[in-house]
C-alpha cells in the first residue's frame, strides 16, 4: 500500500536531526532590529480536508495528522485556502479547529486559518480558535471588497487587538487581488502579536524589499519558490506538496540552514517538476488527487472545486511514482 510505503520512506530518509532551532541568529537583524520570534521554523504543512460523502473525514484525517507528525512536520495549517475553507460551515470551521488542536495534543502546533473580508466574523472565528486551543493564527487579505494601505493595515489591528495568539499575515494576490507592499508590511510588524508572513505573490524583487526592510519572519507560501525565499533569509514554508512528501520540505529547509547548500538545491530540484505540478490545476485539486491515490484520503472536494482532469491526474501520479521508487 502507498500510505505504508510513504511512511517507510519517510522514516527511513536521511534528514538533518539537530535540535537546534532552523531560524539562528545568525541572520537576524534587518533595518537595525532583530526579527520577530517565528512561531515555528521549517516546514508547516497546509493541511487538506478529507471528505466522504460530503462531509468531513475525521477518521481520514486522524490518519493524515499521525502521517505527518510521525513525519517530522511540527507545525500544522488547519482550514486554510489548502483546506477549502470557503466551503466550510460555521460549524465545520469550528470543530475541524477544535478537533485538530485535540488530535495533535501539542506534538505539533496548530496555526488556523480564521480569515475573512469581513473583519468581524475574522475575529469571532479567531476568538473560537484561541478557545479551542490553537497555537496561532493564518489570516489572509481581506478579498473580493478588497482594501487600500489603510484599510489593509486596521483590519489586521483589530484582529490583533481582539486576540492574544501569534498572527501569520497571508499575502496571495492571485486569489484577493490585493498585495501587501514592504511598507504595509514594516507597520503590520508593529502590531504585538503579529509574528510571521506567508509569502506567495511570487515576486521575487518585492518579496527582497520586503525581507530587507520588515523584521518579520518570512515563510515561502509556494513549494517551488522555497529555495530562492530561503536565500533572501526566509525561515521556511507553509507546503502543500508536504501532505504528501513532508521529508522533502523538512529536508531542505534543514540543510540549507546547515550550510549545505548544494545538497538543498538538489533535493529542492528533484522535488520542483512535482511541486508546479501540485498548481497544474486549482489547488488543492491536484494534491488530493495524490493523496487519494496514495490511500491518504478520498478524492472528494466541494463545489465549486471539482477533480483534477485525466490528463493533469496523469501527469500527476507518474511524477509522484517516480519520486517514490
Amino acid at each position: 500500500m502507498l500510505l505504508i510505503f510513504l511512511f517507510n520512506k519517510t522514516n527511513k530518509k536521511n534528514i538533518i536531526t539537530s535540535e537546534a532551532s532552523f531560524y539562528t541568529e545568525k541572520i537576524q537583524k534587518k533595518a537595525g532590529n532583530k526579527l520577530k520570534q517565528p512561531l515555528f521554523s521549517g516546514a508547516c504543512t497546509a493541511l487538506i480536508t478529507p471528505f466522504k460523502n460530503g462531509k468531513i473525514d475525521y477518521k481520514s484525517l486522524d490518519r493524515i495528522i499521525e502521517f505527518q507528525i510521525d513525519s517530522g512536520i511540527r507545525a500544522l495549517v488547519i482550514s486554510g485556502t489548502t483546506g477549502e475553507a470557503p466551503t466550510l460551515s460555521y460549524y465545520e470551521h469550528k470543530n475541524l479547529i477544535k478537533h485538530a488542536v485535540k488530535r495533535a495534543n501539542g506534538r505539533a502546533k496548530i496555526i488556523a486559518g480564521t480569515g475573512s473580508n469581513d473583519t468581524a466574523k475574522a475575529i469571532k472565528m479567531s476568538k473560537y480558535a484561541e478557545e479551542y486551543g490553537a497555537d496561532g493564527l493564518l489570516i489572509v487579505t481581506p478579498y473580493y471588497n478588497k482594501a487600500n494601505k489603510e484599510g489593509i493595515f486596521f483590519h489586521y489591528q483589530k484582529i490583533n487587538d481582539n486576540t492574544n495568539l501569534p498572527i501569520i499575515v497571508y499575502n496571495v494576490p492571485t486569489r484577493t487581488c490585493v498585495n501587501i507592499s514592504a511598507e504595509v508590511y514594516a507597520k503590520l510588524a508593529d502590531l504585538t502579536n503579529v509574528c510571521g508572513i506567508k509569502e506567495a505573490s511570487s515576486n521575487l524583487s518585492d518579496l527582497a524589499m520586503t525581507a530587507r526592510t520588515c523584521p518579520l519572519p518570512i515563510y515561502s507560501g509556494n513549494d517551488d519558490l522555497l529555495l530562492p525565499v530561503l536565500s533572501l533569509g526566509g525561515c521556511g514554508v507553509i507546503s502543500v506538496m508536504s501532505n504528501v512528501f513532508p521529508h522533502a520540505s523538512i529536508e531542505i529547509c534543514k540543510l540549507f540552514e546547515c550550510g549545505r547548500i548544494d545538497e538543498a538545491r538538489e533535493v529542492y530540484f528533484k522535488y520542483l517538476k512535482f511541486s508546479k505540478l501540485l498548481f497544474s490545476d486549482i489547488n488543492p485539486t491536484p494534491i488530493k488527487a495524490v493523496m487519494a491515490y496514495a490511500g491518504l484520503c478520498e478524492n472528494e472536494l466541494r463545489l465549486p472545486m471539482t477533480k483534477a482532469g485525466k490528463a493533469c491526474e496523469k501527469m500527476l501520479i507518474e511524477e509522484f511514482n517516480n519520486l517514490t521508487k
